[in-house]
């Protein structure tokens, strides 16, 4: 059985869904800016939560961003999952050489990243002036941890991955 969800899996990362989302650099990387809008949004609940928690303003409102950032996430990681031909999540067993080296950047280049947000949450919450820390914040907060620690990777891909090189075709129509 797993085999065969492993080979369901290529097969749809080999296919071409929604290839109008990410056939261009600037589409792969406004698809990437979503996705950080997403993370954006959680991290904005744990601010809400951490500010206004207890109170029912704090639950819905970062409920609210937690479920707009789920339905603007998913969508976006799955087109940049095709995008990148499934760099990021599949086994490195499964990846060619240059799609290994491509997801070592990738998660060169997010580890450096989730360690600047360790650094700035680590900072705003020992400059914070308050001896008590609601306890929804530090369960957004870990959320939004978790999530920016697991999105980054593909979110770096999609904005790194170079155009395709032209058809050949094209180049055999204007030659003489």
């Amino acid at each position: 059985m797993w085999e065969r969800w492993t080979h369901r899996r290529e097969e749809v990362l080999q296919s071409d869904l929604l290839a109008s989302w990410y056939a261009t650099r600037r589409r792969r990387r406004a698809l990437a800016g979503a996705g950080l809008a997403g993370l954006a949004m959680i991290w904005a609940g744990t601010v809400v939560s951490w500010n206004l928690a207890p109170s029912d303003t704090a639950m819905w409102v970062t409920i609210s961003l937690l479920a707009v950032s789920v339905l603007t996430t998913i969508p976006v990681v799955s087109a940049l999952n095709v995008a990148t031909r499934g760099t990021t999540s599949l086994a490195e067993s499964r990846l060619d050489e240059r799609q290994v080296a491509e997801r070592l950047r990738a998660f060169t280049v997010a580890h450096r990243v989730m360690l600047a947000v360790l650094v700035a949450v680590v900072a705003g919450v020992l400059a914070a002036d308050t001896d008590h820390v609601p306890m929804a914040a530090v369960v957004v907060g870990v959320v939004a941890l978790f999530e920016t620690h697991m999105l980054l990777p593909v979110l770096v891909a999609g904005w790194r991955l170079p155009d395709p090189p032209p058809d050949d075709e094209d180049d055999e129509e204007e030659a003489p």
